[in-house]
């Protein structure tokens, strides 16, 4: 397979309007809060190339299995160049290029998957374990696949070490139902939302899904200094990440458990009233998650008491639907997402309250 094409460096002037899922979270409001500082979240994938928008965010990681640069940050593929972006991007000067969620965040790049989207689980596993004894705060994981037992273990030690793993639930038709890590408990198993807010046709389904964000059409960071589009829940599981990140950096001394409840707690339902395998709490809504009156864990059935619904919660911007959907491509472990470009495309792979579904009118751009 040739090495994947992107959108040319020049995109970085339109890129940003290009990020819909940005107005989409209000980032904007939730940046007036915190921009992540002080949080450092692990990115086990194809390594993250220091492109323009990210590279001031970028720590030295490490290179789990051979060919990459030594430190984490080659990357053949751009898949893991993309999830960081999503994380923590930020971007340039006068709003141009990509911006992360929480655009003032650590990302420790961990190379664990080759260009061709296959990795093994124990490189996932030893991923892991650098993360959990190298200050990671959060694990961003956006494969899916088989298990191991170093695998298993190095998952729950890391959720038993106070670290937030935050995992993409799979993408059909590949994937019909959620994979590991996403299945395992405590971990955060994200499935994806369309422009409009529906589940996306591409997210898996099932009872382990917790919460979903923007999954289709997500633009973020390349190789090379380009920028990328891509549908998968992979992408909504780097987006969740970041706003876990404005959490942790908000609340510094809050307990993984709490942060993760917080999460939830504040997510705005969607489907049926409660739970729900296709949304799971619902779509994260990053204003709310930081200023919420949120109960403990097992403070009796007291809801969340979120602000009211102005311009400082989550809001569906109406664009054009479409889901663009394509998936993993193998098993094993498998980058999630699809990535277009110019001139081509290819395969890579607690209680809250409601708000109606209907979406507020179209925003021109």
């Amino acid at each position: 397979m040739p090495p994947p094409l992107a959108l040319q460096p020049s995109g970085g002037d339109r890129v940003r309007s290009d990020q819909w899922h940005l107005r989409y979270l209000n980032v904007q409001s939730a940046h007036q809060l915190t921009q992540g500082n002080s949080v450092t979240v692990a990115v086990p994938d194809t390594g993250v190339y220091p492109h323009p928008d990210l590279h001031m965010n970028l720590l030295t990681g490490i290179d789990i299995i051979a060919g990459g640069s030594g430190n984490g940050q080659r990357d053949r593929n751009s898949h893991g160049t993309g999830m960081a972006g999503l994380i923590a991007a930020h971007g340039q000067g006068n709003a141009t290029g990509a911006l992360g969620i929480a655009p003032k965040a650590k990302i420790l790049p961990l190379y664990d998957t080759p260009a061709g989207g296959d990795g093994h689980p124990d490189s996932l596993a030893q991923s892991i374990e650098y993360a959990i004894n190298n200050g990671a705060d959060i694990i961003s994981i956006s494969n899916v696949g088989s298990t191991s037992p170093r695998l298993n273990q190095a998952v729950r030690t890391a959720l038993a070490s106070n670290i937030v793993v935050v995992a993409a639930a799979g993408n059909r038709p590949e994937d019909n139902r959620v994979g590991y890590p996403a299945s395992e408990e405590g971990v955060i198993a994200v499935g994806g939302v369309d422009r409009l807010g529906q589940r996306a046709s591409v997210s898996v389904t099932g009872p382990e899904i917790d919460v979903v964000a923007p999954a289709v059409d997500i633009f973020s960071t390349s190789i090379d200094g380009k920028y990328r589009r891509g549908t998968g829940t992979s992408n909504a599981t780097a987006i969740v990440a970041g706003a876990v990140a404005l959490i942790r950096s908000k609340y510094p001394y809050l307990p993984a458990s709490e942060v993760v409840h917080r999460l939830t707690a504040t997510a705005i339902d969607k489907g049926p009233p409660g739970r729900d395998d296709e949304y799971g709490h619902g779509v994260i809504d990053l204003v709310a998650a930081l200023t919420a009156d949120v109960p403990p864990l097992g403070f009796g059935s007291a809801t969340a008491s979120a602000p009211a619904p102005t311009a400082g919660t989550t809001t569906a911007v109406a664009e054009p639907a479409g889901d663009g959907n394509g998936g993993a491509t193998t098993r094993g472990l498998v980058t999630l997402g699809v990535i277009v470009a110019a001139g081509g495309a290819w395969t890579f792979i607690a209680r809250r309250r409601r708000r109606g579904d209907d979406p507020p009118p179209r925003i021109s751009r």
